[in-house]
């Protein structure tokens, strides 16, 4: 059983205390075949927070006996609990194996008994995935997984009010591959075995699936065709479509009449409670022909009430009608929408005080002003129907990419980019009795956030990154922010910056920075200048050419390329700290180049022994021992890889050898750090968790004290303080203080008692 913490909303101090984890089964060593025993869950981190940013809400599910108790799910922070409406939430999800959750549904006959499906479900650049359906039958103390691990993206779950042991789950699959759990199961006996009762392709998932209140049997569903790679995404296909079922799944007829004939992509359902025959369907779709329909006759005819769909589908396109009043339509976008004439016209909710980016929303069947709202900032509460909101600022739910920390005294400071919630830095600790709260974070830069540098020698000059290369420098002093980002030169091609381009302080002089887009660019007054020290890096590939699901798609596919990084940039930028000048670059599409002369030259390497070709490189780093050591962690995730991928060369990039060891299969490598002091210490973060080496990859432990099951981004280490300062991506920050122990053998320490 996981212990669980409280989180006051007022004293958001208390996210200082960590939170027990229950210790994970033993894995076999590597080199003896002996069972390891993890003698190091004693050394426990510390949650800084941030909770004054809150993160992406996927689900909300409300006890309808008592609707003080609610279950929350997050997109990449696990699952939360309340038994008293938000003043204090408990993590119910902490030691399972996924972190990402799409759905959560509560049963209505025993609403103790709690289902989850993981996967976040939607189609983003930054989603994670899941490893099935999870089924607790005691509001949340303890879970069993049920199956379906291959579904990565579950979309919802529904429970037959009849019958408990019956259980739709609507499985996108695979979203970046095609095959596995994909389409609409079905569960006669509560999960022990499962059967598919709409499968379209290896490439369509079902999206979403409704009932008729009055027959349970009478069900629509949507699928979903859609595939995302590193270099684009299409959101549709033929495969998408609306099906309806009268037999409870034993038969499907598709939906046409009046719907659109183009190929579409993410499609969201609703039916009216307060009159089923009316049902209703936010459809994305090429060329424009897309909209917000309606069926007045259970399906039978459709009706294009106007052309209203979500700014971003593949992000939002949920839809959810009023209890009492069918013509009340509300639509999940960024700024969330609502219909009153049965989606003729549209209009904003109002988010004057409001995040934006919406994609759940709860409406009290009692008293239909009260709505619960979850969306990229966290979770809103509102009482007039979102004329006013109440937000809960006790969820630590931060999603950060990278981070960045200084020398300050007495405190140092952590500052971290995040998505969709700004570049945010706030003190390791403080010295008040109520330790670290929101009051104490402050923001450096808007937008989505990521990488963040400090000056070495004044703490004071903050760079922030958003998304798309834009840098600025920010003095803490003042206030002030200015624009400092690269510019083409005349006649030179158009710069191509990743969502998360990299940026680095050299180690040789604290007033210069690299910086990259498909080239390396470098300034020694601190960005107020800049010069192009590389030409383009990359493999230069036309994205257009490369094939999706099977074939090349033309310029009016579903939502082509859309939210999608520019491909072919530079994505991992190092320094060595022992030679100045000596520069590496890793790039999205599988090089890594090194440049021993500052940039004058560079050297192309882009085949790594067991390493999918065109993996993206996701960190390159040079030893702080050895000018020749350097240590790369790949990604391939986008391809449907999930291995980790770790390695080392001893000679500047001319041969590599694989440091992975005994890491767990299922678990992309996203950064590397070395200790300062134990050259053979190595930290990797990767997508299930924090693990380290003191003999440099020949055997890893995981570092699970006070730690849930959350993906590890970047890594840092306060050389001054032997601090391991972690960046999750939907937990916030997280500190090992004083590391020191792990310099200490591992085989003496699981000697020890």
């Amino acid at each position: 059983m996981t212990a669980s913490r409280l989180i006051p909303a007022m004293a958001a101090a208390l996210l200082v205390v960590s939170i027990p984890v229950a210790a994970a089964a033993k894995k076999t060593d590597a080199k003896t075949g002996e069972p390891k025993v993890d003698n190091f869950k004693g050394l426990s981190f510390r949650g800084i927070g941030p909770a004054m940013i809150s993160g992406r809400v996927t689900d909300i599910a409300v006890d309808p006996r008592n609707n003080a108790i609610r279950y929350v799910t997050v997109a990449s922070g696990n699952a939360w609990k309340t038994v008293n409406a938000g003043t204090t939430w408990t993590p119910i999800f902490d030691d399972q194996g996924s972190y990402s959750i799409g759905c959560v549904t509560l049963d209505p006959k025993n609403p103790l008994t709690v289902w989850l499906g993981t996967g976040e479900n939607n189609s983003q650049r930054s989603v994670a995935y899941g490893d099935g359906v999870y089924r607790s039958m005691d509001g949340g103390v303890s879970w069993e997984n049920l199956g379906l691990k291959n579904s990565e993206h579950i979309a919802k779950i529904l429970i037959d009010p009849r019958d408990s042991n019956r259980v739709l789950v609507a499985a996108q699959g695979p979203l970046w591959a095609p095959g596995g759990d994909r389409g609409l199961y079905e569960t006669l006996d509560s999960g022990k075995t499962w059967k598919s009762i709409l499968t379209v392709d290896e490439n369509t998932g079902v999206n979403d699936v409704v009932r008729d209140p009055r027959n349970p049997d009478v069900l629509y569903a949507a699928t979903y065709q859609r595939r995302r790679h590193i270099w684009t995404l299409i959101d549709g296909g033929p495969g998408s479509g609306i099906w309806k079922t009268v037999d409870g799944g034993a038969t499907w007829k598709k939906l046409e009449n009046g719907l659109p004939k183009e190929d579409m992509g993410r499609i969201g359902l609703a039916i009216a409670p307060s009159k089923p025959d009316v049902v209703y369907a936010i459809v994305e779709a090429a060329n424009k022909a897309g909209g917000f329909f309606r069926s007045t006759d259970q399906g039978g005819l459709w009706e294009k009430r106007s052309s209203y769909v979500a700014g971003s589908p593949q992000y939002y396109n949920e839809i959810f009608v009023d209890p009492k009043l069918e013509t009340r339509v509300y639509s999940m976008d960024t700024w969330m929408q609502v219909t009153e004439d049965a989606g003729k016209t549209f209009h904003k909710v109002g988010e004057v005080f409001k995040h934006v980016d919406n994609h759940v929303l709860w409406i009290d069947p009692a008293d239909t002003d009260h709505l619960l709202a979850g969306c990229d900032g966290g979770l809103y509460e509102s009482y007039d129907r979102g004329a006013t909101w109440a937000w809960f600022e006790n969820l630590p739910l931060a999603q950060f990419y990278k981070l960045g920390i200084d020398d300050a005294l007495p405190f140092y400071n952590v500052y971290g980019g995040t998505q969709d919630n700004n570049t945010v830095g706030g003190p390791k600790q403080t010295s008040t009795v109520h330790g670290i709260v929101n009051a104490d974070w402050f923001i450096t830069v808007g937008g989505d956030g990521f990488q963040t540098a400090v000056d070495p020698k004044d703490p004071n000059i903050v760079y922030s990154e958003s998304q798309n290369g834009v840098l600025s420098r920010y003095d803490r002093r003042t206030g002030e922010a200015i624009d400092i980002q690269p510019q083409p030169g005349a006649g030179d091609p158009p710069l191509r910056w990743n969502w998360d381009a990299p940026l680095i302080v050299s180690p040789h002089a604290h007033t210069r920075l690299y910086f990259a887009a498909q080239r390396v660019f470098r300034s020694d007054d601190r960005g107020d200048t800049w010069k192009p020290v590389s030409g383009d890096l990359t493999r230069q590939t036309d994205r257009n050419k490369l094939k999706v699901m099977g074939r090349v798609y033309s310029v009016d596919a579903v939502a082509k390329n859309a939210s999608t990084s520019y491909y072919g940039n530079i994505v991992a930028l190092s320094e060595s700290p022992k030679r100045e000048g000596l520069l590496a670059a890793g790039t999205d599409d599988g090089l890594i180049q090194i440049s021993e002369d500052g940039g004058s030259a560079w050297r192309s390497i882009g085949t790594f022994p067991g390493v999918p070709d065109q993996s993206y490189v996701s960190r390159v780093v040079f030893s702080r021992h050895d000018a020749g050591t350097i240590y790369a962690t790949f990604d391939n995730h986008k391809k449907g890889d999930f291995k980790p991928y770790v390695f080392r060369t001893a000679d500047r990039g001319r041969s590599w050898k694989s440091i992975t060891g005994d890491l767990p299969e299922r678990g992309t490598a996203h950064t590397i750090i070395q200790d300062h002091v134990d050259a053979k210490l190595l930290f990797v973060g990767t997508e299930f968790g924090l693990f380290f080496t003191q003999d440099e990859g020949g055997s890893w432990h995981a570092l699970r004290g006070g730690f849930p099951t959350i993906a590890v981004r970047d890594l840092e280490i306060q050389r001054g303080e032997n601090d391991l300062v972690v960046s999750t991506f939907g937990r916030g920050f997280y500190i090992l203080d004083d590391y020191t122990p792990l310099r200490t053998a591992a085989d003496k320490v699981e000697q020890a008692e």
